[in-house]
Formats: structure tokens, sequence, C-alpha cells
């Protein structure tokens, strides 16, 4: 992880920002398979879980889709499609949360806001990549 961290310091600022979404969406998307592995054996878990698991491993699969993109419109598009499957996994913690089906609020609040930071990464990128400003 040392490693990582260096590489990333030596980088330019854009590109230190691409491979910061890109590593803390792969983060996040272990963190997510763990607290599903922790979930009661349930059916109504199974369900949320199935779901859960789809939005938020297609975040750090869309943004790596987008690096070999062959047109920037298509990058745009997988930014775009990464960003939805993140308001997504967003829903579904929520969901989850909400419903008081578990009693792990604090560590679906800890991923809430991990997929929010990332969310709002994705959403500046996808503005200065269309050209808009904040």
């Amino acid at each position: 992880m040392e490693t990582q961290s260096l590489k990333l310091k030596t980088q330019n600022h854009n590109s230190n920002l691409k491979a910061n979404l890109r590593y803390r969406s792969y983060q996040f998307s272990l963190e997510i398979i763990r607290f599903i592995v922790k979930l009661p054996n349930q059916r109504v878990f199974w369900v949320i879980s199935d779901q859960l698991i789809r939005c938020a491993t297609s975040i750090g699969a869309n943004i790596i889709e987008a690096k070999s993109s062959s047109s920037r419109k298509d990058f745009i598009k997988f930014y775009d499609i990464a960003l939805k499957s993140a308001n997504e996994t967003e829903y579904w913690l929520n969901l989850l949360k909400d419903s008081k089906l578990t009693e792990k609020e604090k560590e679906i609040d800890l991923l809430t806001k991990e997929c929010e930071e990332i969310s709002k990464m994705l959403a500046a990128s996808l503005l200065t990549l269309k050209g808009k400003r904040f």
C-alpha cells in the first residue's frame, strides 16, 4: 500500500485523482463484499445483498472500462454509468439501514459516506469532462 501511495504522489494532479478514484472504488467493492458476507442468511437479505453487490462492484468496473474506452464519448458514458451505480448503491444501503432489519447501522453509515464521496468524485469528473463549471 505504501508503494501505491508513493506512486500516486509522483503523478500529476489529474492522474492522481483518477488513480485515487479507481483505488477507492476497488476498496469500496471489497468492503461491500465483506459487509454482505456478515449479513444474516435470510431471504430478504439475499435480495438486497444481490442488488447491493451488483451495483457497488459496477462502480469500479465501469471506471476501469472507461480507462480503455475508444473515445471521449465512451469514456463519459462509462463514468455516467458508474455514477448511476453509485446512486443505486446508496439507495440499497439506505433501504437496508432504514428497514432496521440489521444492527449494522454504523457500518452502513461508513459505507454510505464512502459511496457519497465516490459519487462526488465521479460527478466532478463528469462536469469537467463535459466542460461544465461548478
